[in-house]
């Protein structure tokens, strides 16, 4: 039964599209309404209606409960997170793998301004080309996307990027599909 409700909850973050888990990620800080980079049940529950996420609740008990993996009456971002992230199959998460090891340039585990330099080509961005945004600029756009939004920090981990792709991969039935986008996207 908190499995279903779980499901249920996926389910209706990501009929928001691929950032649909990113954009709850977002509400996480707003439902924080103590600041303690936690959640209460109060919190988490308040949060969920006003995210518009219709849930019992019971059902936001047994989810709260799911989430809360080490007991301790919250739940932190990365335990919130892990639990909306859909499972993905091995050959997904392999090949998300390799197209952060090919976005990480300098092979530090971290995706910043300086990995994209030769890699990502700004010149096409329409903010680029009508001057209104420097390529630095268009970098840190680029990474944003990615970025963790509890904790924009200007870097991408592969925790972060995976967290992205898991919406993405949501939405795509097929491995084949999803594994022959991956590598066109990132030229793998």
């Amino acid at each position: 039964m908190a499995a279903e409700a779980l499901q249920d909850l996926r389910q209706q973050c990501l009929s928001r599209g691929a950032a649909g888990i990113k954009g709850l990620g977002r509400m996480f800080r707003i439902m924080d309404d103590d600041g303690s980079k936690s959640l209460d049940f109060q919190e988490f529950a308040k949060g969920l209606q006003d995210y518009g996420v219709s849930v019992g609740r019971d059902q936001a008990q047994q989810i709260f409960a799911m989430m809360d993996k080490d007991g301790s009456g919250s739940i932190n971002f990365d335990e919130f997170l892990e639990k909306l992230r859909p499972p993905m199959s091995s050959a997904r998460m392999q090949v998300i793998r390799q197209a952060f090891q090919k976005f990480d340039k300098s092979g530090d585990g971290v995706v910043t301004v300086e990995d994209l330099q030769g890699v990502y080509n700004s010149k096409h961005h329409p903010k680029y080309k009508s001057g209104e945004w420097t390529e630095t600029q268009v970098f840190h756009s680029f990474l944003d996307s990615f970025d963790s939004p509890h904790d924009k920090d200007g870097k991408v981990t592969l925790e972060e990027f995976v967290n992205y792709y898991s919406g993405v991969s949501a939405s795509v039935d097929s491995d084949d599909y999803f594994l022959s986008m991956m590598k066109s996207a990132w030229k793998l």
